[in-house]
């Protein structure tokens, strides 16, 4: 008699952080080689706001739910490091003086000012287009209908329904009082929309239809919005060192936060609540969830 396939034992949440880090650092040490030319600053520039930095969150997502449909790791790390690019871009615009103006990231030197205004838009633009062609790649996967569907999700979660949307409403909040739906709405799309795709991504490769995904997606809906209650939260209470970057901004420039709004002792019961609600996503997933579960509860739990 034939026994079922052994599942490997699921990695402990610090083990599976330290790996991805490593990982995603690899693929973008090979992906961005300085050439000996006149671009070798722009690269340099990549590089520096790319590697070696941040908690790699949306990449563990890709890999913890590809995990759940035995995606191939090197197809999974495609897709892992394609999302982590749009992330890192996103980073790199958003602390431009136009934008949120800020001089640390991670620990470090902004890339406008380790470089220079110029070459840190360029930098962006250029991670963004390396995203695409990242996953338009037949190595991405073999089918040309899910390298597709990659793209033009991934599209969706960065542009003005996504990512990009939720930076404009956030710009137009510190001359307006947004209540809490409008709150809830602009994190929605300035965080969640690339945390939504980072799962959806592990479950597009492996070919898991679109209404099989709706536990996974409502699973990704409720970490996006606890994990910006947390980035609130520490905003509010956190430490600057060990946030790698200038807190307590919100309050400083008049936006409206989960915090401004619910108060802290609420905020962070929100915040529990819809960890609970994302773990219940998964009730249906035995122990190959196990990583998704451990990323929830880190969520909360986390000091930067």
């Amino acid at each position: 008699m034939s026994s079922a396939p052994v599942q490997p034992a699921t990695p402990s949440l610090a083990d599976a952080l330290v790996e991805v880090q490593a990982e995603i650092d690899r693929r973008f040490d090979a992906l961005l080689a300085v050439p000996d030319d006149a671009r070798a600053r722009l690269y340099q520039a990549m590089r520096h706001a790319a590697i070696g930095g941040g908690k790699r969150l949306r990449p563990l997502l890709v890999f913890a739910t590809a995990r759940l449909f035995d995606v191939d790791p090197d197809q999974a790390g495609r897709a892992a490091t394609a999302l982590e690019a749009i992330h890192v871009y996103s980073l790199v615009h958003d602390d431009l003086p136009a934008m949120d103006d800020d001089d640390l990231r991670h620990g470090k030197a902004t890339v406008h000012k380790a470089y220079d205004e110029a070459t840190a838009i360029l930098a962006g633009d250029c991670l963004h287009a390396l995203a695409f062609e990242v996953l338009a790649d037949p190595a991405t996967h073999p089918d040309a209908g899910v390298r597709a569907e990659l793209i033009a999700d991934l599209a969706r979660a960065s542009g003005p329904a996504g990512m990009a949307g939720g930076q404009m409403m956030d710009l137009v909040a510190e001359g307006e009082t947004f209540d809490l739906g409008t709150v809830t709405r602009l994190q929605q799309l300035k965080t969640g929309a690339l945390i939504c795709a980072a799962v959806e991504a592990g479950a597009i490769l492996g070919r898991v239809s679109p209404e099989q995904r709706t536990p996974l997606r409502g699973y990704a809906h409720d970490l996006g919005l606890a994990f910006q209650i947390v980035d609130d939260l520490m905003d509010v209470e956190g430490d600057e060192e060990l946030a790698g970057k200038k807190l307590r901004k919100d309050e400083a420039a008049g936006k409206e936060t989960f915090v401004s709004l619910l108060g802290v002792p609420r905020a962070r019961e929100q915040s529990r609540m819809l960890v609970d609600q994302a773990l219940d996503h998964l009730r249906h997933y035995g122990a190959e969830a196990d990583l998704l579960r451990q990323i929830a509860r880190f969520v909360v739990e986390r000091d930067r």
